[in-house]
């Protein structure tokens, strides 16, 4: 018997689907690397403006607070060294005292007052013009004064309430404080 095996080698031209030559980067390399790249950048600036907004808030918070501590501190001290209430001109709105402080020549007493001028808190001393004690950014929501008398003696609640000018994220900052002082009487 003859018997003949006939191998034929047959080999196709084609070209791979991915071929690596190490000459740069194929389009799926490039398309993965800028979907990564856009997350990535799309997480941080996130971050930021959330970290911007939060500090915004905070500072119209810390804006708000600061200018009614000085309001009160500023009243207190004044409570504190007057004579008395001037009640004539005195309201819920507007505490008038007769002090010692801040004379004119030849005076014995003068007045002070506290009072809403605008959308700002002053303080205004006998023939001078007012200075305000609140700054700019801020608004008067309430001003209240109320006299408290315990066996003789005369105190003053305040309360203060303020807000912010500006609005953040659909809130206005506002703060409400009270405080109370009593009069020494320092005649």
């Amino acid at each position: 018997m003859f018997s003949s095996f006939i191998t034929i080698n047959h080999q196709e031209n084609t070209l791979p689907l991915y071929e690596k030559n190490g000459q740069g980067f194929t389009l799926i390399e490039v398309l993965v690397y800028i979907v990564i790249v856009s997350i990535v950048l799309l997480l941080v600036s996130a971050f930021i403006f959330y970290f911007i907004q939060s500090n915004e808030e905070a500072r119209a918070d810390r804006e708000v607070l600061e200018n009614a501590r000085r309001v009160l501190e500023e009243v207190t001290y004044e409570i504190q060294g007057a004579k008395g209430v001037y009640t004539p001109t005195t309201g819920t709105n507007q505490l008038s005292l007769e002090t010692a402080r801040y004379l004119p020549a030849g005076e014995t007493t003068t007045y002070i007052d506290f009072f809403v001028c605008g959308t700002r808190i002053c303080l205004k001393k006998e023939s001078q013009n007012p200075i305000y004690l609140t700054s700019d950014s801020v608004q008067v929501a309430s001003l209240t004064f109320t006299q408290v008398v315990t066996n003789g003696a005369v105190s003053i609640k305040t309360t203060v309430a303020l807000q912010s000018k500006e609005m953040i994220k659909n809130v206005q900052p506002s703060v409400s404080v009270t405080s109370t002082a009593a009069l020494r009487n320092n005649e």
